[in-house]
Parts: structure tokens; sequence; C-alpha cells
């Protein structure tokens, strides 16, 4: 089984499912995101997130091919990038983190190691670049696929509650402890980066 990880790039974009690369859930700001559903243009709107990000900041996520099959990705940043960031009552994130913003990886290929592959790499990356941290905005009511990552899902793979809510609690993953994961984290790291199925629906927070 030949896999790569592949920074995610506007050549790539399409490799995301068809659902998660027209969704502006987190690259726009409640409004804005609900005028793009309206208008019929978010997908021209990830794009150009996408685009002013990589120009800026430069890779924020990952692709995951197996076989030359596009089977999984993480989309990260910082939060002054991911405008929703600002509509959840636990921020701001930390200034020495980036933002989690979603990750999945397919149900077929869970249980193959791809998760912890994916956010050790996501830890190096974010590591050389001078960041301590992973930050994330959790769903402590969570009942189906979503935008957001299910926070005591969150929690099975090491992150820590930095700042509770009975809704959003904002979650922190210290990303040197990423990088000596063993194989005992793959089956939480498979229900988490398998929470992300569906199409979300944009609702105020």
């Amino acid at each position: 089984m030949g896999r790569r990880l592949v920074p995610l790039t506007l050549d790539n974009l399409q490799d995301l499912p068809k659902r998660c690369r027209s969704c502006v859930f987190w690259e726009l700001d409640p409004v804005s995101g609900e005028a793009a559903v309206k208008a019929g243009t978010p997908a021209l709107e990830k794009e150009a997130w996408l685009s002013a990000v990589l120009l800026d900041w430069g890779s924020c996520g990952r692709v995951v091919y197996v076989d030359d099959v596009p089977v999984g990705f993480v989309l990260y940043a910082p939060p002054a990038y991911v405008p929703r960031a600002t509509a959840f009552p636990t921020s701001p994130v930390s200034p020495d983190a980036v933002q989690l913003m979603t990750a999945f990886i397919m149900p077929g290929y869970q249980g193959q190691g791809l998760g912890r592959v994916m956010v050790q790499t996501v830890a190096k990356d974010l590591l050389r670049r001078g960041f301590k941290a992973i930050e994330a905005f959790g769903d402590a009511r969570w009942k189906e696929p979503a935008c957001l990552l299910p926070a005591d899902h969150l929690l099975a793979v090491g992150f820590k509650t930095v700042r509770p809510h009975p809704a959003y609690p904002r979650l922190r993953l210290e990303l040197r402890t990423t990088l000596s994961w063993k194989e005992d984290v793959e089956m939480a790291l498979d229900r988490l980066l398998g929470a992300v199925q569906k199409e979300p629906a944009l609702r105020p927070l």
C-alpha cells in the first residue's frame, strides 16, 4: 500500500470530498457564509480563501493518498485566517497555537494508522514554523457529523480543555506530545477523523 501526504494546494483542492471543498463554515464569518451559500458561490470562496492563506502564510493543510486515491485531509491555520473562530464564546485561540479547523479520513481507510501519521506530519510542520500547540473548538453536544469535531474524541487523543464551555470548549494539544504517539491512539483517531462525513448545516453559534 503506497501512501503519501501532500500539502493542500489549489491544484489538489478538488481531491477533497465534494461537500468539503465547497464548505466555508470556517473560512467565512457566519453572515458571509450564509450569503455565499445563498449566492451559490461557496466553492469559489473556498478557493479564494486557500489562495490567500497559501500566499500569505503558507501550507495550511494536508491531503492523504493511498495508491493515488485521496482518502483524507486535515485543514489548519492561525485564527487570524479563520473568521468563524471569533464567533465562538471560547475564542480566541492562544497566540502560540494554530487552529485545527477540521479533518477527515474515509471510513474504508480508517484503522490503518493514517490519522496518526497525518497529525504527526502537521505537528512536525508547525513545530518547524515555531508553533507550540494546536487548538480546536470542540462540540460537547456532538450528535452527527459536521465541521466541528466532537470534544470527547479530541480529549481521547490527548487534547486538554483550556477554556471550558457547555457546548463549545476550546481544547489544546501540545505538538511535541504527538511525535511520540504510538498505535494505542489509532482507534481514538479513527473515531475523531471519521466524524466529518456529511454536508454541514450553517447554523448560528
